[in-house]
């Protein structure tokens, strides 16, 4: 009892070890830069389709396969990661996605693009299972939904990145150049092999699994077997409505207001570049909020506050009420994220975490990849544009998101630990 009384006294931030910060940060760096060479595929669809005289639907598909991909390179991330440790397939992953990305700059034509897009998403489903997995493993239990939240928002840090450089730069250095920087993300890998150790959680559960020949060796099949099932199929339904959320709010939006609205790269990277920013922020505070309400209502509360938003940008022509619009949703659709590393990594055991992770969160990616696809064909099929399909997408995954929480386990205050629990 002292010893909890003794830690709440000390300020959160000085409760973690060097260490622990110095995990924190490789996982933060990963997935900051992840998402830049991700996002910066969104702002460059129109300028694609046009240079390789494709219909926009079909630049759509490269973005899906992209999505697709990830689900095979998160599977095997996830496994190696609960075998050999976190660090290794987080510094592969990072390599991986940065060299695809660069590589894609030099594209002939759009079947050179798809596969080295398909590449990178295979090395960007593997960087997220690693580096939550080392992240939140490594994060004291008082403040870990508030880190999470700092952690996946910087998904939002790296998009708004992209989009600064997009609308700053992109008539200098075009869409390819645009894939070219993306290369630079690979310097990162020297801080992560240098000052980031091993979790003592996953380092203490594989030294018992050796010791009591009890060693998990599929912890994808574990995951589906009875007392994780529910638990894993909520989980996969929430990470769905999740990914269908996200990426109606953003995968055609920039399409959007270039192709319906004729908007110029000047002025349309500017609701993207505050939607992000602004979605960092409030990933921070729902962040906060999760240590509080709990990770549920976190995440449920934005949700529902994202239905009544989307109709105001989109159901409009002025851009006033679509940069106010967007980035309000910033705060709200955008923002629901915060709990992801924290809530999946505390929903399961050490044997089994980055696996599970990484399968719950990446099959969402299948359900995804199908929003731009489905988005553009109904747009070019019924000759409606892309708002309405864009508008029910929102509203729909939103609802979803909001049903699948209030059906699933709360994990606030849960301490991971060592111990066998499924081996």
């Amino acid at each position: 009892m002292a010893v909890a009384e003794t830690v709440n006294n000390i300020p959160w931030w000085k409760e973690p070890t060097k260490e622990q910060w110095y995990a924190w940060w490789a996982a933060w760096l990963g997935w900051t830069l992840d998402a830049f060479d991700f996002t910066v595929f969104l702002l460059i669809m129109v300028p694609i389709s046009q240079e390789f005289g494709v219909p926009l639907s079909e630049v759509a598909f490269v973005l899906t396969i992209t999505l697709w991909m990830r689900l095979l390179g998160a599977v095997a991330s996830g496994w190696l990661a609960d075998r050999v440790g976190r660090k290794i397939p987080l510094m592969i992953s990072i390599l991986g996605y940065s060299l695809c990305n660069f590589i894609a700059g030099f594209s002939p034509t759009l079947l050179f693009l798809l596969i080295f897009r398909a590449l990178l998403g295979i090395f960007m489903g593997a960087e997220w299972p690693a580096g939550a997995a080392l992240a939140m493993e490594s994060w004291p239990a008082r403040s870990r939904g508030f880190m999470s939240g700092v952690l996946q928002g910087s998904w939002g840090i790296g998009f708004a990145l992209s989009a600064l450089i997009w609308g700053l730069f992109v008539g200098y250095i075009g869409w390819r150049g645009m894939l070219w920087i993306g290369v630079l993300p690979a310097l990162s890998v020297f801080y992560v092999r240098r000052y980031v150790k091993e979790p003592e959680v996953w380092v203490e559960n594989r030294r018992l699994q050796r010791a009591q020949n009890r060693e998990v060796h599929v912890p994808l099949l574990s995951i589906f077997k009875r007392g994780l099932l529910f638990n894993t199929l909520t989980a996969c339904w929430w990470m769905a409505s999740n990914f269908i959320l996200y990426y109606s709010l953003t995968a055609l939006f920039i399409p959007h207001l270039q192709r319906d609205l004729n908007l110029s790269p000047s002025l349309a990277f500017w609701p993207v570049l505050f939607f992000n920013l602004v979605g960092f922020v409030a990933m921070c505070f729902w962040g906060w909020t999760g240590d509080r309400l709990g990770r549920r209502w976190s995440m449920i509360i934005p949700a529902a506050i994202a239905v009544p938003i989307a109709p105001i940008y989109l159901l409009t022509t002025d851009f006033s009420w679509i940069f106010l619009g967007y980035v309000l949703q910033g705060a709200f659709g955008g923002a629901l994220y915060s709990q992801l590393p924290s809530y999946l990594s505390e929903r399961f055991p050490t044997e089994v975490r980055a696996t599970a992770s990484a399968f719950c969160y990446h099959q969402g990616a299948i359900f995804g990849g199908l929003v731009p696809l489905v988005l553009t064909f109904l747009a070019e099929y019924y000759q409606v544009g892309l708002v309405i399909p864009m508008l029910v997408g929102t509203v729909a995954a939103a609802v979803s998101v909001v049903i699948s929480l209030l059906i699933s386990p709360e994990t606030k205050g849960t301490v991971l630990v060592a111990e066998l629990q499924v081996a």
